[in-house]
């Protein structure tokens, strides 16, 4: 596992107190070659979905050169995190991850991502996000950097990639995914109730509303689409609340491991997250 922390060189991305997508270009070329496309696409393809660079964009990005207290803060945190990581995961798992683990500053991307550049795992952490989303404490830093290794390890170990044939498949797939990840965290941390999303009474609106969200997630996913969804990601929110596929996918992967162990449900192909899915729905 390398841990490469890219903060040295945040401010150079800026020019006269604003955001410069072509300083940006030439950062992410120096520290991550193969990153840019990558995030130019995802970029476009949200702002093709109405999201806008003025407005959506650019005050993200900026928050990186004027909130110093927060930036300190998280890269504070990052190495408080990755310090003793690998260890730990030796500890719970019995083996390790090969990946590299990167705190950069992105293009909005997310404040996690798993992706492959260059044929390399990579974790990437976008400050910018982590900023906006105020994730910059160590318990947050933890939840984050855990969540996106529980990515690393199904890709490792088990089947995390899966070719869709339709929108129903990917979200059922990506609840599954999602909730692999959520359940590598609560392991890692020892805790198996242990939501890093858990703030202003989250959990416990999660725990009173479980039925809830499983009947409107299996009633709404034969019809959702990456831009009706509300239950992935922190820009959407159901019944008010974000990230309540989380929640769900962690439910639905305790369920799995009722009956089974961690290391043979992170193989599981899409028929078998489907049939134990149409199960979970059936349980109480």
């Amino acid at each position: 596992m390398r841990i490469i922390d890219t903060s040295t060189d945040f401010l150079s991305v800026f020019d006269d107190g604003r955001f410069n997508l072509d300083n940006w270009e030439i950062y992410i070329d120096k520290w991550i070659p193969g990153a840019k496309e990558l995030c130019l696409s995802d970029m476009e393809d949200c702002i093709n979905t109405g999201f806008s660079w003025n407005e959506d964009y650019l005050p993200v990005l900026n928050a990186v050169l004027t909130d110093n207290e927060k930036r300190g803060e998280a890269v504070r945190a990052f190495y408080a995190v990755s310090e003793h990581l690998e260890e730990r995961i030796v500890e719970v798992f019995g083996r390790s991850v090969d990946a590299d683990i990167v705190l950069y500053i992105g293009l909005c991307n997310g404040a996690g991502w798993v992706t492959r550049i260059e044929e390399k795992i990579t974790v990437l952490l976008g400050i910018e996000k982590i900023i906006e989303l105020d994730w910059c404490n160590k318990d947050d830093m933890t939840g984050l950097i855990v969540h996106e290794l529980g990515h690393v390890f199904q890709a490792q170990y088990g089947s995390l990639y899966h070719n869709s044939n339709s929108m129903t498949e990917k979200f059922l797939w990506q609840l599954f995914t999602e909730g692999i990840a959520m359940v590598f965290e609560q392991e890692i941390v020892g805790d198996a109730e242990y939501f890093h999303q858990d703030r202003n009474g989250w959990k416990e609106w999660c725990d009173k509303n479980i039925e809830l969200i499983k009947n409107s997630f299996y009633r709404d996913l034969g019809e959702m689409t990456q831009e009706s969804q509300h239950y992935f990601g922190d820009w959407v929110r159901f019944e008010g609340h974000p990230d309540v596929g989380y929640y769900l996918g962690a439910r639905f992967v305790r369920y799995l491991l009722k009956n089974d162990c961690f290391e043979s449900v992170i193989n599981y192909t899409f028929q078998r997250v489907k049939t134990g899915f149409n199960m979970f729905m059936h349980s109480d």
